[in-house]
């Protein structure tokens, strides 16, 4: 795993773009909390198509004008150059520097909407703004789902990598090996930008499973077992849940990993518990 322990390691956490003002309202205090601790950057979500393209922009402007660096999520899906091209000027007007390039998912209903990979967004974004903004993509230790094999996987991402981007967050996991094979598997292709582990947190069983079915994310057995059996007794599974990922956690730093995303569903107390037990 030569890749791990080169590079500096930082913390940040993402927010799913508000819906409603209300949700925005909510988030600002969500953020409020954790912009106590001081993270590299917070990230905002962009929902299949753009559906969240307004509550994206007012998120990340908001978190800016309060003091933090943000990074909007950013994706053609049902959205075209222009469209994105004007978003990159509104965040480079307000000084942001930092974005998540993505694929995107194409809505229910637009099936007929040609798929934009995320490393054509890239080479646009650059194309667009140069070298003004740090990239950050996404990476999948145990494979996208879409993905026909392990090969296509990481050509996907050396493309990605290729094309511009200047470091990757995982999607979350909860076996540790897995991004550690998937570390060794980039060493051998030469790719060294950072590669950041995603964390979720476990909080409710039936959204964890919801959410790992539609993504891909494996919920080893021994784990899915456990939560099964706690799905009466709410206390204990968080109790489990937070037990499960902080020894995650401890084990990727402990391995060299260049820092933890923390996946925050616009909750600050789960994440706070983490870091309060990571000693960070």
């Amino acid at each position: 795993m030569t890749s791990l322990s080169r590079h500096p390691v930082h913390f940040s956490f993402e927010f799913a773009a508000p819906k409603s003002d209300e949700a925005l309202a909510k988030l600002a205090k969500t953020h409020e909390r954790l912009q106590a601790l001081n993270p590299h950057f917070f990230s905002v979500t962009y929902g299949a198509g753009g559906s969240t393209r307004d509550g994206t922009r007012q998120a990340v402007l908001d978190i800016s004008a309060a003091g933090s660096n943000v990074a909007p999520h950013l994706s053609f899906g049902g959205d075209n150059a222009t469209k994105i091209g004007a978003l990159l000027k509104d965040y480079q007007a307000a000084g942001i520097n930092r974005v998540v390039a993505l694929r995107g998912d194409i809505p229910s209903g637009m099936g007929s909407v040609k798929l934009t990979y995320a490393n054509d967004l890239v080479s646009f974004i650059r194309e667009q703004t140069g070298d003004h903004f740090h990239i950050e993509v996404a990476a999948y230790p145990e494979i996208h789902p879409d993905s026909r094999s392990v090969e296509a996987d990481l050509a996907f991402f050396k493309a990605k990598v290729d094309a511009g981007a200047n470091s990757a967050i995982t999607q979350y996991f909860y076996n540790a090996e897995a991004y550690f094979r998937f570390i060794d598997a980039c060493d051998k292709l030469a790719i060294s930008i950072p590669i950041v582990p995603g964390i979720m947190p476990i909080t409710n069983y039936q959204t964890l499973v919801r959410f790992s079915d539609t993504c891909g994310a494996d919920i080893p057995r021994w784990i899915r077992k456990h939560l099964e059996s706690y799905q009466d007794d709410p206390e204990s599974l968080k109790a489990f849940g937070e037990d499960v990922v902080t020894r995650l956690c401890q084990q990727l730093l402990d391995a060299g990993a260049p820092g933890l995303h923390f996946y925050t569903l616009n909750q600050s107390g789960p994440t706070l518990k983490l870091w309060r037990n990571l000693g960070l």
